[in-house]
């Protein structure tokens, strides 16, 4: 290849090289100065409720213990046999419904000897008070001496009152007779027998025949703190105070009734003010000595400002709720909270219709974006602020 060929040759490689080096820097520094562009900020779905107001009663809980108001341990009141049991255990009874019978024979015999002995005296009586107006007659027209009379006089008085004591001797009689039918004192319940027919009973015996347990109505004794007794005074005052009594646990409504009773003092000891309410118990819900839960109605806070108590967050200063805004950006808002009941919380510092959080807090910082949606799916939007 000539000398002159050569030459041309490499100078056209050198300008392609160098046009390619120039394209290629071109291409390089057009994307090094291009700014990239963001992604989309990350929306979460959160649970979100409106802030609402409705009447909120405010309750004031204590665990208490359900106590008949009455409980009769049925005795004998005459020593004799037991000849006869006549309840179950644990059957209903009503007052006046016999329950046993002692040995009515001993005294059936008494009560006729105690009215043999009257009839007697009544005849004896009768017969001085006839003996006095025949002699009376006479001493009137001297045929009798006055000393006589008033003998008879005498008389008749003895008789008298020994007919009096005859007649409260037969009225024991019956007395005593009648208590051979033992009966109960009170509608209630019977509980376990403490004594079998055949056995010999005193009235002084310190075991009785059975419990009988009033159940219908019937009371349950709390106690709550001193605290809390202007508030309860206020109430009782104004009127009737609803109670409502749930198991122990919280987790079932047994029976709604009315407060009857607070205690004349605080127990020093603990501070608290002793308690009693009453309830109709028809359906047996309660049962003596029974652990319950008892919520005194103290007050009802009518159209409070409520959220669901899940939305409050503790914060290290202040409770606060995540509120949602008209972006669906959240902010995170100071409130002061009152009362908590039935899973609602009243508070101050958000306004009817504004959306709060429930879940998805780990997530959340005020300005995030969120997708609110309710509890039932729906996606809402909040208001325009």
């Amino acid at each position: 290849m000539p000398p002159t060929f050569r030459r041309r040759a490499l100078r056209l490689s050198i300008v392609v090289l160098l046009i390619g080096a120039a394209a290629a820097y071109g291409v390089w520094h057009d994307r090094s100065q291009a700014k990239p562009t963001p992604p989309p900020a990350a929306s979460y779905p959160v649970t979100i409720a409106a802030v609402t107001k409705k009447d909120l009663p405010i309750w004031l809980s204590a665990i208490g213990s359900v106590q008949p108001f009455k409980v009769v341990d049925v005795k004998v009141r005459v020593d004799g046999q037991l000849t006869r049991v006549t309840f179950t255990e644990g059957q209903d009874v009503h007052q006046g419904d016999q329950l046993a019978e002692v040995d009515p024979r001993p005294y059936e015999a008494q009560l006729a000897q105690a009215e043999a002995n009257l009839a007697r005296d009544k005849a004896q009586a009768t017969n001085a008070q006839v003996d006095l107006t025949r002699a009376s007659k006479l001493a009137k027209i001297g045929a009798a001496a006055s000393q006589n009379v008033d003998t008879l006089l005498a008389q008749v008085a003895s008789t008298t009152a020994t007919v009096k004591a005859d007649q409260a001797a037969v009225d024991i009689a019956k007395l005593n007779l009648s208590y051979t039918n033992i009966t109960s004192p009170i509608d209630g319940r019977t509980g376990m027998r403490e004594v079998d027919a055949g056995s010999i009973l005193h009235a002084s015996d310190l075991t009785g025949l059975v419990k009988v347990t009033q159940l219908s109505p019937i009371s349950v004794e709390f106690a709550l703190s001193q605290d809390d007794l202007p508030a309860i005074m206020q109430a009782f005052q104004a009127g009737d105070v609803s109670v409502a009594i749930d198991t122990r646990d919280g987790t079932q409504h047994l029976a709604d009734g009315k407060l009857v009773f607070i205690d004349s003092q605080v127990q020093a000891a603990s501070g608290q003010i002793i308690l009693k309410a009453s309830f109709a118990n028809a359906d047996r819900s309660l049962w003596p000595g029974e652990f319950v839960t008892a919520r005194l109605l103290v007050k009802t806070d009518i159209q409070a400002t409520v959220v669901p108590s899940q939305a409050v967050q503790r914060g290290q200063q202040a409770n606060f709720v995540y509120v949602v805004k008209s972006d669906n950006t959240i902010e995170a808002r100071k409130v002061e909270t009152a009362h908590s009941v039935d899973g609602y919380t009243e508070v101050s510092g958000v306004t009817p219709q504004e959306l709060v959080v429930l879940t998805g807090h780990p997530r959340l910082k005020p300005g995030v974006k969120v997708e609110p949606i309710t509890a039932d799916g729906t996606t809402r939007t909040a208001p325009q602020s």
